[in-house]
């Protein structure tokens, strides 16, 4: 039973030997060393797999919400009462759905492109590769956490636990990622990765990871000693 927030490398590859088909393997495998969303691994289709680069295409679209004036349509924030654009007051906002897309191409560790490209092969598979939705795919991280025996991740702060998600393997991948390496170029290296926009949200890994704390602390220790 995993004891820790985040799932070990160890941990990651107890789940792809614990699935019951290749198809819920290769997910296992591209969650974890893609560093995806699952809303972008579910996406993936054959024509993004290339097993001689050994690089696959994430396609990655996201909507939101957009709050407007509804007199001169300027953006406003949550908290607007008058609008910052004409000056009135704004009673009720305009709602506007927005869809931003991003596409990136990352590498792929050598054996999930294996296991991926055999997979494909062998189903003469087109277009989307899993042809799964989104709760089956949850699941299927949960059916091999339960037949690996890994039990729920606990937060040592908070003590609050929580299930392994897809989700909870790209954080696995991002964590182990920082520990390796976690220098400026590396961080921004994984920010592209990730496919964060901001790299703030990249850097709360490296504060995870307990790197910048240990060095600070091992520091003090040096001063006193001298």
């Amino acid at each position: 039973m995993s004891k820790s927030v985040y799932l070990s490398p160890v941990e990651v590859e107890s789940l792809a030997q614990a699935a019951a088909c290749v198809r819920d393997e290769v997910l296992i495998r591209l969650l974890f060393w893609g560093g995806c969303r699952i809303s972008e691994a579910l996406g993936i289709e054959v024509d993004d797999v290339d097993p001689i680069k050994c690089t696959v295409v994430i396609k990655h679209l996201k909507a939101r919400i957009r709050l407007l004036c509804p007199h001169c349509e300027a953006r406003l924030s949550r908290i607007a009462k008058f609008c910052p654009g004409c000056g009135k007051e704004v009673p009720e906002p305009l709602r506007k759905e927005q869809e931003t897309r991003w596409i990136r191409t990352i590498p792929l560790e050598k054996r999930t492109m294996e296991r991926l490209a055999y997979f494909i092969r062998r189903d003469g598979t087109k277009g989307l590769i899993f042809k799964i939705g989104r709760f089956q795919a949850v699941n299927i991280v949960k059916e091999c956490a339960r037949r690996a025996g890994i039990g729920d991740l606990v937060n040592p702060k908070t003590g609050k636990r929580r299930g392994v998600s897809p989700h909870r393997l790209r954080d696995a991948f991002a964590v182990m990622a920082v520990q390796q390496d976690d220098s400026t170029d590396a961080i921004r290296m994984l920010q592209e990765h990730l496919g964060h926009q901001s790299i703030a949200t990249t850097l709360k890994y490296r504060k995870v990871a307990g790197h910048e704390l240990k060095e600070w602390y091992g520091k003090l220790g040096q001063q006193r000693k001298e």
